[in-house]
């Protein structure tokens, strides 16, 4: 099991993130920041959505570096549900990050958050974030359509959940 740190976002995370989610190759998450300026301002309200319990968002470091962010994102309508969310660099890719960040935002979520049903939605080319998903014991539910919007269209995505 590789070794990791989850620990809550920061501001001064900002170059780091913006660096990542800058790369070209990064093509399965839809990132709406276009500048290192947003990129800050969305750390800054990060406390609030915490404390309001919308997300809970982490800095993923590994050999004391931030490597990624991963996240909870809980439904608001209904609180019981959330979904989980990450990225890793580039270099990063293959090493069982992901892997093990998942498995730790389980725990948040199951443990201190009171979640019943976590999701994790993937497009359907994206098969490490599926093999991810089937590791750890997520059930397959099936394609969602037209579930979000990447470079101006509405996309599918497959659905896996899993549930305490």
């Amino acid at each position: 099991m590789v070794q990791i740190e989850l620990r809550p976002m920061r501001v001064s995370d900002a170059e780091r993130f913006y660096e990542i989610l800058s790369n070209p190759n990064f093509t399965y998450f839809e990132v709406n920041i276009e500048s290192l300026e947003d990129e800050r301002e969305w750390l800054r309200e990060e406390a609030k959505r915490r404390e309001e319990n919308k997300e809970h968002n982490y800095a993923i470091v590994f050999d004391d570096k931030v490597v990624g962010g991963c996240g909870i994102a809980i439904d608001q309508r209904r609180k019981h549900i959330a979904e989980i969310g990450y990225f890793v660099d580039e270099q990063y890719w293959g090493k069982g990050i992901a892997t093990e960040a998942v498995r730790r935002l389980e725990k948040i979520a199951f443990d201190d958050l009171d979640i019943v049903r976590l999701e994790i939605r993937m497009e359907p080319e994206n098969t490490a974030s599926e093999r991810i998903a089937q590791k750890l014991g997520y059930h397959k539910e099936g394609m969602v359509r037209k579930a979000y919007r990447r470079d101006g269209e509405y996309r599918d995505c497959l659905l896996y959940s899993k549930v305490r």
